[in-house]
């Protein structure tokens, strides 16, 4: 397994985490964890979603019944 060290972190951001993993009866170093494989996940899975809204999505003016809109434009000046 890597390790990371992160130096110049503000003690405020700093005890802001050690209460947050408290407060989720974890250490500080797995509640940091946690949040970092998350992080690091986080972004597959907006692409994921991304690509799957693409698959269910049906390409822009396939199905466009452009002349009606002209019409329709207009009528309504």
């Amino acid at each position: 397994m890597a390790q990371v060290l992160i130096r110049q972190l503000d003690e405020r951001v700093v005890e802001a985490l050690r209460a947050r993993a408290r407060s989720r009866g974890l250490s500080l170093e797995q509640s940091l964890r946690e949040l970092l494989m998350a992080a690091a996940h986080q972004h597959d899975d907006v692409r994921q979603r991304l690509a799957a809204l693409r698959r269910e999505t049906p390409p822009l003016g396939r199905h466009l019944a452009v002349d009606a809109l002209i019409r329709e434009a207009r009528e309504q000046r």
